[in-house]
């Protein structure tokens, strides 16, 4: 006799996802809790960090990458030049 194929809710796939990035929980912990098995709950988080569901859906936008890649940019200048400057008053203090 074949088994019947279980349909879940998106709400409880998001809910299953978010109870994997808890703290000290681990993935068969969880899917044993559900019912669920082990394989099924790591395909539902692989598609949610694809489609940018982990954590609340938060998803960078193309703006906010690049608003953030030249920020790090002008630290890492600003890095350098305080080490340079560090150098250079560490060479007078000998």
């Amino acid at each position: 006799m074949a088994r019947e194929r279980r349909l879940f809710s998106e709400e409880f796939k998001r809910e299953a996802v978010k109870l994997v990035g808890q703290p000290g929980a681990s993935k068969a912990g969880i899917a044993r809790d559900l019912g669920l098995g082990a394989n099924l709950l790591a395909r539902w988080c692989r598609e949610a960090s694809v489609d940018g569901q982990v954590n609340g859906g938060d998803k960078v936008s193309s703006q906010e990458y690049e608003r953030m890649r030249r920020e790090l940019s002008k630290v890492k200048t600003e890095r350098d030049i305080l080490k340079k400057a560090l150098g250079y008053f560490a060479a007078d203090l000998k």
